[in-house]
Formats: C-alpha cells, structure tokens, sequence
C-alpha cells in the first residue's frame, strides 16, 4: 500500500524521499526518482512530511519514536503522519512527544486496502490539530478519496477502530451465509446476483464473496493484521468499559484461522476455518453437497 500511496504524491509533483525495512519494495519508487534514506531518521531530516504506514504497533513506535526514528531527524514545523492502523493510546503518545519537539503529528489510517491504494480512493480519517489536517488537504487529495477530520490525535484511529468492527461482524456473516447456500447445494453465484444488491449486500460480499466461491485467498488484507486490529478495538472496550461480544467472537474467529496456518492469507480466508468447524470441505463454486 505504501508504495502505491506514495505513487500517488510523486505524480502530483512532490518528491519523496523513503525508506522501507526492504529495499526490494521501494525500487520501482526509485527507478520514478525517489531518493533512498537509510533509517526513518534520515527521511525526516530530508522532508518536510513524513508519512509511515507499517505493521504493528511496535514498528510504529521504532520508526517513528525509536532511536533511529523520524522525529529525532524531524525538524521544528514539520509534519509526521502515521496512517498505519495503530492503537489510538500510541497516537496520543506521539502526538505528546512531538509537539515537545515542536513538530506536529497526524493519525491517518486509512481503508479500502491494496485497491484503494493502487486507485487513489482510501478512505483517510483524520486526528490532530485543524490547522496540520487543513494544510496537507492537497496531499490527503492524492492518495485518497473520502477524507474526513475526525477529531484531536488519536480521533483518526478510535474512527478505523469503529470500521474494522463493522469489517469483522460482517464477514462472519458473509461467510456463514454463503456456508449455508453451499450445504443447501445452491450454485452460490446465482445467489450473489439475487442477494447481493439488496438491503443483504455489503462491500464484503460484492469483492470478497466471488474471491471465496474461486477459493481465491490470496491478501487484501492480512487476518494477522485483522487479528492484531481487534485486539487493539477489544483493548480499547475494556479501557472504556464497553462491552462488546459479537467482536470478541469475531476476533476469536479469526485467532483460529491464524492458528490454522493462514495468517498471511486475506481476511476471506474465515469462511476456511468456519467451514472446517461445520465439518465441511469448502469447495466454493463446486457444490455437490
């Protein structure tokens, strides 16, 4: 995703200096005229905004609060922004940390995965300061296409935490229900076209449903990270003293398709495990059930 966003800014006229933990993904940035910055710190001290979208929470905190991390190159009025899906608590923290430097911080998570990268057509939740948010709109412009301020530092992410609640409900469902038209022996693509335009339909189940029935696993987006992205809403609820156990479910779930060896398959992948539960042997468009 990051390369593609990145991508996005070039073509609209602004350099870019980068760096990744793995060369090989930043070469075709590169060979457009990217210039290469051996740690995170070595990209602040060259930019003016410094955009980081990673894994998990601990790399956020490395590359931009560790030892080698963008703020120590960041310099006063410069701007860093994460659009990883991190815990909001850690925003806040960065946000703290760099306003003592006198550099401003943004929370900018993103949806709409590799195709809304590759398409310029995320969806960018904003949190900081007005002021920051306003003055990068051309650059929120580039890479995305519903960008919405949300709030104070840390806003932008209880906002993603609330969309992959709803991303993970509704999958169980869309797989339960496609489940349910296979051991009917339905021809499950026929049924998409009834079910899928009307009150029943969902992003998930236009995209990710044909991806199911093909038995196409292959990562929108990783369960390992929809694993990691629970815990955080999960940890979140217990702090606020929410309950919510339709998600924890969910997340269960989901610590079960990892356990069962597919962390790095996409997020259909549930309808696998969910399968294996019903003691079927999901075949998707090969019913014969």
């Amino acid at each position: 995703m990051g390369a593609s966003m990145c991508g996005h800014l070039m073509a609209a006229g602004y350099s870019a200096t980068v760096y990744s933990r793995t060369r090989q993904k930043a070469e075709s940035l590169l060979a457009r005229g990217a210039q290469w910055a051996a740690t995170p710190r070595a990209v602040a001290e060259q930019s003016d905004v410094v955009f980081s979208i990673v894994g998990f929470p601990a790399d956020v905190r490395e590359v931009l609060l560790g030892d080698s991390g963008a703020l120590q190159g960041a310099a006063p009025g410069s701007v860093l922004v994460d659009m990883t899906t991190s815990q909001p608590s850690l925003a806040v923290e960065i946000y703290q940390a760099a306003m003592a430097r006198g550099v401003h911080s943004v929370d900018a998570p993103v949806s709409g995965g590799d195709i809304g990268a590759r398409n310029a057509t995320l969806s960018i939740m904003l949190g900081g300061d007005t002021e920051t948010v306003e003055s990068l709109q051309p650059l929120w412009q580039a890479m995305g296409k519903t960008i919405v301020y949300q709030g104070p530092a840390g806003s932008g992410q209880h906002t993603k935490m609330v969309n992959q609640t709803l991303i993970a409900a509704g999958m169980v469902g869309v797989c339960e229900a496609l489940l349910y038209g296979y051991k009917a022996g339905l021809d499950l693509p026929t049924v998409l076209k009834s079910v899928g335009s009307g009150a029943a339909g969902s992003w998930a189940l236009t995209n990710l449903g044909p991806k199911m029935i093909d038995n196409n696993f292959d990562p929108g987006f990783f369960v390992e990270h929809i694993v990691k992205d629970l815990g955080i809403v999960l940890e979140e609820s217990r702090r606020m003293g929410l309950f919510m156990p339709g998600l924890a479910l969910a997340e269960q779930l989901y610590q079960a398709v990892k356990s069962q060896g597919m962390g790095r398959h996409g997020t259909q992948a549930l309808i696998q495990a969910l399968g294996s539960m019903a003691g079927l042997d999901w075949k998707g468009r090969s019913v014969g059930v």
